[in-house]
């Protein structure tokens, strides 16, 4: 993988999911892991917390943060991941397409998104990454100013996979 998120990799440890599942059925294909009501367990030991959309806020209450009194409309992540032991929360979004279409557009927004959670979790001390899960289709020349574009602002993209230590994962190859 080539820093930036541009290029190949080994797919066997990394998030290759391809949009044809989730993130915690995915972590849970691989030895070791095991997440439980959106709880990341690896070798019995609590590491994580996953989060889909409107499951994010939930979290949110937890930490008694109230998003409304942060930002002015809700944000619903694709899927996102707190790592305990970093404080930090990766939001990923996944785009996958096969036509020219409204997604470009949204691959520009990262910053701003990006901002927002960083708003919403300054309470808690919890620092906020953006990953973009991209599907082969972006990797077409034209789209080479917005993925320049995204990584000026400090987010960052994958193609087909995220490799779990970019997540601050234990790497695990083997499959159950």
């Amino acid at each position: 993988m080539i820093k930036g998120g541009v290029g190949g990799g080994n797919t066997k440890t990394g998030l290759a999911f391809e949009g044809k599942t989730d993130l915690a059925t995915f972590l849970q294909g691989y030895e070791g892991y095991v997440v439980k009501a959106g709880d990341v367990f690896f070798e019995g030991k609590k590491i994580a917390r996953i989060f889909k959309k409107h499951a994010f806020y939930k979290f949110l209450d937890e930490l008694r943060i109230n998003w409304r009194e942060c930002i002015s409309k809700k944000l619903l992540p694709d899927d996102s991941i707190f790592i305990i032991i970093r404080s930090t929360l990766y939001i990923i979004e996944c785009k996958f397409q096969q036509v020219a279409g409204s997604v470009d557009e949204k691959l520009q927004t990262c910053d701003f998104k990006k901002k927002q959670y960083r708003k919403l979790l300054a309470p808690a001390n919890i620092d906020v990454e953006y990953i973009y899960l991209l599907g082969e289709w972006f990797r077409k020349p034209e789209y080479k100013d917005v993925l320049d574009y995204i990584i000026s602002v400090d987010c960052s993209y994958y193609f087909e996979h995220i490799p779990l230590w970019k997540l601050g994962l234990p790497v695990s190859d083997r499959r159950k």
